[in-house]
């Protein structure tokens, strides 16, 4: 299993950037490889990824979110294995922090060998990046989801 870890500073409120980050269905926007999110429910996402021509699809449950602080979240199904957990520190009224830590297993002999040359990695600071010019362009958040997951 790998880590990840990347951070960026958003210049726009840390509500901004923790509301647009709960907008799922939107990270195929600025996320390299992902081509549909679909938000089952609260707390549940069904993914559908391509990369290096590998079709991917698994679920991932949120289980820890708490508004303009942190989401975690682990997959449920599927052959990709990951967890992980962003989080959002204030720096002032209009600079926010936006710091992505995930554990990955890949998959199958493509992803292991892509994990192994430091792919996963670029690509992850890439799509932090893309998020970054996305919330910046817009100027506010398309939408929100403000509710509390306590873990267990």
């Amino acid at each position: 299993m790998s880590t990840v870890k990347e951070a960026v500073e958003v210049d726009v409120p840390v509500h901004a950037a923790y509301n647009q980050w709960t907008q799922f269905e939107e990270f195929p926007r600025f996320m390299e490889g992902v081509e549909e999110i679909r938000q089952l429910d609260d707390t549940h996402n069904h993914w559908v990824t391509k990369i290096g021509g590998v079709r991917r699809e698994f679920d991932t449950e949120i289980v820890d979110q708490l508004p303009d602080e942190r989401i975690a979240w682990r997959t449920t199904t599927g052959d990709t294995r990951q967890k992980g957990m962003v989080r959002f520190q204030r720096l002032d009224d209009t600079h926010t922090r936006v710091e992505l830590v995930m554990d990955i297993e890949p998959g199958g002999a493509a992803e292991k060998a892509a994990d192994m040359a430091g792919m996963i990695d670029r690509r992850v600071k890439a799509d932090m990046r893309r998020f970054k010019e996305y919330i910046e362009q817009r100027g506010s958040e398309s939408g929100a989801w403000r509710g509390r997951v306590q873990p267990g």
